[in-house]
Order: structure tokens, then sequence, then C-alpha cells
């Protein structure tokens, strides 16, 4: 994919919930709320500071993240759902 983010921003692809419960109770698509965890693609360089200065990311690609509900924003690119969200939307990094 040849997609890079600007400034701060990451690229990230949702990672899809499983479809039965821990009982084994199948829940329908319909009934399915998104999940609020993904994977980083792409990376933006970083931000600047208020004195100019780079601030590197934290974050590199093939980190599993989890973000806020309402968070990013939605696009399509090469036919794939993915969100474009800011370094600052990201609650966490799982291990």
């Amino acid at each position: 994919m040849a997609f890079r983010p600007l400034g701060d921003r990451v690229l990230v692809k949702r990672v899809e919930e499983e479809s039965r419960t821990k009982g084994g109770i199948i829940i329908p698509d319909s009934a399915k709320e998104k999940p609020q965890e993904g994977e980083v693609v792409a990376v933006g360089p970083g931000a600047r500071d208020e004195d100019g200065k780079h601030v590197p990311m934290d974050l590199k690609a093939g980190d599993r993240i989890l973000f806020g509900k309402w968070s990013g924003t939605e696009v399509k690119l090469e036919g794939e759902d993915l969100i474009i969200m800011k370094e600052s939307d990201v609650l966490g990094v799982l291990s």
C-alpha cells in the first residue's frame, strides 16, 4: 500500500472480534459493535512541538493498539476499511 500518514497520524486496521462468546453463544452481525482494537499499518514522521523541534512517534507499524470508540476518520484504501487517527487518540499498546 502506497500511503504515508502526515504529522502525528497513524493508519490503523481494525482487528475483527470473535463471533462467539466464551460460553459458546454466537453473536449475529447486527448485534456486534465495532472493535476498539487494531493493528498499526503505517505511521507518520511525528509532530513538531511549540519550539519547532521534531517529536518522534512512540508507535510503529505492527503494534496492536486500543483506541476510543469514536476515534479517527474511517477511509477505504484499495478495498480495505482503515482508520486514520492522531497518535493522541490511541489509548495504549497491547503486548
